[in-house]
Order: C-alpha cells, then structure tokens, then sequence
C-alpha cells in the first residue's frame, strides 16, 4: 500500500475527520494518545464511535493509548469493533507481546519506535505476526534517551537510528517504514529537507500533523517527470535488447537498476 503521508486528527474533534479524508494524505490516522487529555479518553473514544456509526464511509486508523495504559484494552476492543478503524497504530511499542495484544482487534498493527527499549527489539517486533509496518517517534524517542532535541549532537543521532528501521523492516519483509512528525508547520523548508533525508534512507513516506505539509512531503514521495520518464527508457530498453546489462545515458545499467525503474513505475504509474 502506497503510504506517502498519514495525516493525525486529535480524537476530540471528530469534525476534522471529514476534512482530513478530503485533504489527499495517503492516511488519516485518528489520535487516542498524545491528543487526548486523560480526562477526556472515555468520552473521546464515545464520541469516535458515534461518529463512525454515523459515517460507515470513513476509513480511518487509530493511534491507540500504550499497551501499559488503562485504556488501552477499551481502545482495542473499540478497534475491532467498528469496522471504520482499519489499523492500529501502537505507540511505544517495545515487545511481541504487545504487538499480540494489539492483534486482538483483528487489523493491521503499526507499531512506532519510539524509546530505547523499541529500538533494542526492533527485529522482534518486525517479526511478530500482523505488524504491518513501523513508524518512528523521533520526538519520544529524545525525550526518552534525555535529548537536547534541538541539538546537532541530537539531529546526529535521530540520523544514525532512522537507518535500523529501514534495514530491520527489509529484513523482516514487512513494508518500508514512515518518518516521524516534523512539528513546524509554518518551516516548509525545513520539512522537504528532513523527509527528504528520510527518502534517501528508504522510507516509504511521513507522519504530519497539519493538512499544510501535504504538498511538501507528497512533492518529495512523488518521483519527478524527469525519473518517470528516466524508469520508462530503462524498461523500454530492457525490453527490446532482452539484455540484463546495456549503457544507456553513458552510464551502466544491470539487473538491480532494471527493478529500480520497476518499482518506481509500479508504485507511480
């Protein structure tokens, strides 16, 4: 599943749902958790059930409280319960356990990496069944190893970790991972260099808080006219010679740069 952007809805304002499936992210994630004041969990997940029985239309996935919360068993059983819900997005996820406990609800586990004891069992929890794919928690994830966040030495470590999950999801076969949140929304120069340093790692896309970051993550996701174009000789090429090696351009072309070209006009056609 394409998955350039997936964009957050707070759970206490069910009036955005609407906009949010209209706004052209790949998806809309609804947000239990960190949007959620504790007070308001039982009358936010009320109220998203309403909404969800109202709209049978709206597709949506759902960002759970943390498996060690007293919510999170109430939050499960609504997920499998209302059909809408079409993921679950596991916050702080660090073991099997709570990845099962997750799959209980009977959809698509998405786990994010977001303390050190997640990144420590990283290949476990790409493995266990009904993951899906991760996503990264880089804001948790300094809070939780005493981050300066804004520091280079911080930015210098995000970089170094981001890699594993790109590396861990390949090797467990699961699809490519989704970056964290950028959470400036007015620094659009800022957002296109960081996911775009995610692309280049071999993410699949990014998690966004505001509609207005669309366009930036979308136009760095989305190969250019020029690679399409680039992809299609490639293939044309291959095609007519029947050869698993040719220059074209003045440069080299094999196997691994034929199924390059594939995969980008496959998931960009």
């Amino acid at each position: 599943m394409r998955m350039r952007s997936a964009l957050f809805v707070p759970a206490t304002r069910v009036d955005r749902i609407p906009k949010a499936l209209a706004s052209g992210a790949d998806a809309v994630i609804v947000d239990l958790e960190d949007a959620v004041e504790q007070d308001a969990k039982e009358s936010a997940r009320a109220a998203l059930s309403d909404f969800a029985q109202a709209n049978p239309q709206a597709q949506f996935m759902l960002r759970v409280n943390d498996a060690r919360s007293r919510w999170f068993n109430d939050d499960i059983a609504m997920c499998a319960k209302v059909a809408n819900i079409t993921g679950v997005m596991l916050p702080k996820a660090e073991s099997s356990s709570q990845i099962q406990a997750a799959s209980l609800a009977r959809k698509p586990v998405y786990p994010i990496i977001e303390s050190a004891m997640g990144l420590m069992r990283m290949p476990e929890l790409c493995q266990a069944p009904g993951v899906a794919r991760l996503s990264f928690g880089a804001l948790d994830l300094a809070l939780d190893l005493n981050m300066d966040r804004d520091s280079a030495g911080a930015q210098q470590l995000l970089a170094s970790v981001r890699p594993q999950l790109v590396i861990q999801s390949r090797a467990a076969g699961i699809q490519a991972p989704l970056d964290g949140v950028f959470p400036d929304i007015s620094d659009s120069d800022g957002l296109a260099q960081s996911v775009g340093l995610a692309k280049g790692m071999g993410f699949a896309g990014a998690l966004c808080i505001h509609p207005s970051q669309l366009a930036v993550i979308h136009g760095v996701f989305e190969p250019t006219a020029s690679e399409r174009e680039w992809a299609q000789r490639v293939l044309d090429e291959h095609q007519k010679s029947g050869r698993a090696a040719f220059k074209l351009d003045g440069q080299m072309v094999d196997m691994p740069v034929i199924e390059k070209a594939r995969q980008i006009l496959q998931a960009h056609p």
